[in-house]
């Protein structure tokens, strides 16, 4: 998760909802061929993920992911495509885990983080592979105790940098059985204490590594690390600490590879990520929230010599992400959701960006797009019908095509219409999505559910979303409403939600839900709502404010209380910017009372599912064991599921489908 952003890695719902779940009607509509959409069709997908164009641009690798159900597990392989035919051939072969495939610069051979197979005593770890492209396995380049995190090339291609965590210590005599450990800044289920990351390098063609940082200090892997052209230097993040909770206090830093030494390029300690040198090495550039916490990120210009630059992106007025540079170094590639949709702009370094044409699609998830040596561009996108799939623009001004056809299941399912709805509150203008029934028919009553994006800093959009299209598929029209503090409508939206962490933003869901039914179709006595993360705590506060409105509900890995958050919470102190600081200084404790959703407790009579991973590191499982004995005390009808895996949204693909099935089954009893 990059600092500039890091409570928005909360929306993991919007991943989580591209998962997928059990089995419903597979009806055919009056009057249509096509059928509605089951929970079977939106199981099945492949997940694209880390596109990379070879250095001469005549071809590019993407990483497939197909869910395992039998084994429950995603499998993996790397696909090589040919732009020219669209023609494609798997690289890979039973490889567990593969992520972050990188041409070497000469585009020879290609390397890739993969798990290396374990055993009993010593469990799988993700380790660096080297895939020649002119014949052979892939061949494993780390043997690092620890997993490596991310790499990067060396420009010359002789050799790879790499991060991987210091190895444990090893303890002898009774103090083998000792595990205590200093605790305090990371999640309330840390066991061990978190061990520093650091930079090694190993050769290309084997041998043995060379450390380059070391120290109680820690390399941020949130964000890559960038090779200076010549190849004496990198550039890297460097976190106070190994514990999660000091990702916040983050800085771009330069090391000499030579001698090992760094030193901080702006000066600055807080929220930088993403350096990237410029082709000639005279730059860098990197992100940063200029305004302040929950500001936008923007993407700044630094000499590589130091200092603490100036904005690029000030004018595009979105949360942004740095892509790469341009092949000719003049411009930057960046990325953001944008209004209901996705938004990839070409930054000169002087003068106005230019909005490129992505076709109506919208991007995956992870920012996957990759530049090409003459300017191509390759990227993963989907459309409100279509799933995601790999697009090609032949250069900057040309419209996409697309590449791949791999998800190409739902040709015979009659899906729901999507439609970006605007409305105004207080003095923004907000923005949401609607997905018709197949069927819609304006003239009958319809039941609506509200589907709330978590973050807060993120954004429901237009693209393929597996469960709003399973809600629609019962006859239900869906609105994701994108509330103050969605990324999507520019800095003032964004940073509205700073210490109006529920009140606003209610006041804004529901006015959307105003517009929506002055179109005459909502049956406005069967209304349900649910969410995920900030989504869950969206939900518990609209339970609370606006009792009489809600049919059902469900709360996903709800943050409910904000001083489980802040005390509790893998980033802990991050969720203080949203409030002004710690509740325990200044006296914000009551502060942090009145805007957490619990709170408001036993004003909820709607019948209400409890969903929660026992190992979410990011919302502790203790907000939903609040809600669920609150409400059972109080006697209104509540059901508490909790899945015993790691991670703020089921990591594997059966319980990913059983969290879906629930949220269908749970609104068609009760609506």
């Amino acid at each position: 998760m990059k600092p500039a952003a890091i409570i928005s890695a909360m929306t993991h719902s919007q991943g989580f909802r591209a998962c997928a779940a059990a089995i419903l009607l597979a009806a055919v509509l009056p009057g249509q061929s096509k059928r509605v959409a089951t929970i079977d069709d939106v199981t099945q997908f492949v997940r694209l993920a880390g596109v990379d164009i070879a250095p001469d641009g005549k071809s590019l690798v993407v990483i497939a992911s197909r869910p395992n159900y039998e084994d429950n597990r995603f499998d993996t392989e790397l696909l090589l495509v040919d732009p020219s035919t669209g023609r494609r051939r798997s690289l890979t072969q039973d490889r567990r885990g593969i992520k972050s495939p990188r041409w070497s610069p000469r585009g020879g051979s290609l390397a890739f983080l993969a798990q290396a197979p374990g055993n009993g005593s010593n469990p799988a770890k993700t380790h660096l592979y080297v895939l020649p492209m002119n014949g052979g396995d892939a061949r494993q380049l780390t043997k690092s105790s620890e997993s490596v995190d991310c790499f990067a090339w060396k420009p010359d291609g002789a050799a790879v940098a790499y991060v991987t965590a210091d190895p444990a210590e090893k303890k002898t005599g009774p103090e083998r059985h000792n595990g205590s450990f200093q605790a305090g800044g990371g999640s309330i289920l840390v066991q061990a204490a978190p061990r520093p990351k650091h930079i090694w390098l190993v050769p290309s063609a084997g041998g043995e590594p060379r450390r380059l940082t070391q120290g109680p200090w820690s390399v941020s892997t949130t964000s890559d690390l960038s090779w200076s052209p010549d190849g004496k230097h990198l550039a890297y993040v460097r976190a106070a600490g190994p514990h999660t909770g000091d990702l916040l206090n983050s800085a771009v830093q330069v090391l000499t590879v030579e001698t090992g030494e760094s030193r901080a390029l702006t000066g600055r300690s807080k929220r930088e990520a993403a350096p990237r040198f410029s082709h000639d090495g005279k730059w860098v550039a990197y992100e940063f929230p200029a305004r302040g916490p929950y500001h936008t990120a923007e993407v700044l210009l630094t000499s590589a010599a130091g200092g603490e630059g100036r904005s690029l992106t000030r004018a595009i007025d979105r949360n942004l992400k740095l892509l790469d540079w341009s092949p000719d170094g003049k411009a930057v590639l960046v990325t953001g959701d944008d209004l209901t949709s996705s938004g990839v702009w070409w930054q000169p370094l002087d003068g106005a960006a230019k909005r490129l044409d992505l076709g109506g699609g919208v991007l995956a998830p992870q920012s996957p797009v990759s530049i090409g040596p003459n300017g191509e561009i390759a990227f993963i996108a989907s459309t409100g019908a279509d799933p995601a799939e790999v697009y090609w623009k032949p250069n900057i001004d040309a419209p996409p095509q697309p590449l791949t056809h791999i998800n190409t299941g739902l040709a015979n399912v009659a899906l729901g219409r999507t439609e970006r709805l605007v409305w105004k509150s207080d003095a923004y203008e907000l923005d949401g999505v609607i997905t018709y029934p197949p069927d819609f028919d304006p003239s009958k009553k319809y039941p609506l559910v509200l589907d709330i994006h978590g973050g807060p800093t993120g954004a429901s959009r237009e693209g393929f979303s597996p469960r709003p299209q399973l809600l629609a598929a019962q006859g239900w029209v869906v609105f994701e409403p994108n509330y103050r503090g969605s990324d999507n409508l520019g800095d003032a939206v964004q940073s509205a939600i700073v210490n109006d962490a529920g009140a606003g933003p209610g006041r804004d869901v529901m006015r959307g839900v105003e517009e929506l039914k002055k179109r005459g179709w909502i049956d406005d006595s069967r209304i349900g709502v649910g969410g995920w993360s900030y989504g869950g705590y969206m939900t518990g506060w609209l339970l609370g404010h606006y009792p009489g409105v809600w049919k059902a509900a469900i709360t996903g890995a709800a943050a409910l209380d904000r001083m489980d958050s802040y005390n509790l919470s893998d980033i802990n102190a991050g969720f203080g910017d949203m409030l002004g600081g710690s509740p325990w200084t200044g006296n914000r404790l009551e502060n942090y009372r009145k805007q957490s959703a619990i709170e408001y407790v036993s004003r909820i009579r709607t019948p209400v599912l409890i969903l929660h991973n026992t190992r979410d590191e990011r919302v502790s499982i203790t907000n939903s064991y609040k809600l669920y004995h609150a409400l059972r005390d109080q006697g209104v009808d509540v059901t508490f599921i909790a899945y015993p895996v790691s991670g703020h949204s089921a990591p594997d693909p059966v319980h990913q489908r059983d969290v879906l099935r629930r949220w269908v089954d749970w609104f068609r009893a009760r609506l």
